[in-house]
């Protein structure tokens, strides 16, 4: 269904953003409750991986510290700062519905994977001689979320500035943090591979949300149709486009 035009562009761009976030609870929630009712077993998998992961933190001390200081070095709050920070940059530049953006995928993540915890309450992985300990439940693993946000905001910021070898290239960076931090909380024996699993799908689905909602703003105010995920979400930021 086709919303009606408003008169002012901020507006439009505002109700999109929150219509998205709207979608995303209402489709994720609801998701997370069934996999409840079907009880979410820690299949063979979770418990292994958890076993022998455990087991190699405990013989390699050394690896395992750099695994703390890798996973505190991309945690939530440096993404939140990094973004806050880009976003402070963007208003400056004169681009606040970018800076809107970046808030916006932020902040509503955070809250969605909040919200999940609170409705899944699962117990965290209880090992022997454990080499870390955190706070709260465990699905999904909020380093997990906040990771991919994060990369994924950046990433799609930067996307307008970059050659087309540069996509590639920082897509795959992007990727390589996300799923080394993901490793880290697993190999630390803080979550399950599926609460990491789960938090890494909740970041997509909310980037992919207001990414579309972005797109479909941009398109009603006549600018040219692009993909979020070559151009970026304001391909039209940089006045120069790379080839």
């Amino acid at each position: 269904m086709r919303l009606p035009q408003l008169k002012d562009p901020d507006r439009g761009l505002g109700l999109r953003l929150a219509l998205a976030s709207l979608a995303v609870a209402l489709i994720m929630i609801p998701f997370t409750l069934l996999l409840v009712v079907a009880k979410m077993p820690l299949n063979g998998l979770d418990h292994q991986v958890a076993v022998d992961l455990h087991a190699y933190a405990l013989a390699h001390p050394g690896m395992t510290r750099v695994l703390i200081v890798w996973t505190d070095l991309f945690g939530p709050w440096p993404w939140r700062i990094a973004v806050g920070l880009y976003a402070a940059w963007l208003l400056y530049r004169g681009a606040p519905r970018l800076a809107a953006w970046a808030i916006t995928t932020m902040v509503v993540g955070g809250l969605l994977g909040l919200a999940l915890k609170i409705v899944v309450a699962r117990a965290r992985p209880h090992l022997p001689d454990p080499v870390a300990l955190a706070p709260g439940d465990s699905f999904p693993s909020g380093h997990a979320v906040n990771v991919t946000l994060g990369v994924g905001v950046i990433v799609l910021l930067l996307l307008p500035s970059l050659p087309r070898w540069g996509r590639r290239a920082v897509w795959a960076a992007g990727w390589l943090v996300v799923l080394s931090v993901a490793y880290t909380r697993v190999a630390l024996g803080v979550h399950w591979v599926s609460d990491v699993v789960g938090g890494i799908v909740l970041g997509v689905a909310v980037i992919a949300a207001t990414a579309a909602a972005f797109e479909t703003w941009r398109r009603e105010q006549g600018r040219r149709p692009a993909s979020p995920v070559s151009e970026g979400v304001e391909p039209e930021s940089v006045k120069v486009t790379h080839e």
